[in-house]
């Protein structure tokens, strides 16, 4: 999979990933992948919520990386 964007929030603490991942999608073409590192535990709740609810499709997670692909 050719991940368009990927945002480092790491250290970051909730909301902070997700505010982050919304702000830097704005750019993106619908489609494009993106991943997000986020180390933060309320980002497994966070990241697939703020899909739904953005339109998103939330391709899934693996340790601390979020892979999202843009509606």
């Amino acid at each position: 999979m050719n991940i368009d964007l990927e945002i480092d929030a790491r250290g970051l603490l909730c909301p902070l990933p997700v505010l982050r991942m919304k702000k830097r999608m704005q750019a993106l073409p619908a489609g494009a992948i993106v991943r997000l590192l986020a180390d933060d535990p309320a980002a497994h709740v966070d990241v697939p919520h703020f899909c739904a609810e953005a339109g998103h499709d939330f391709i899934g997670a693996r340790d601390s990386a979020f892979t999202v692909r843009k509606g």
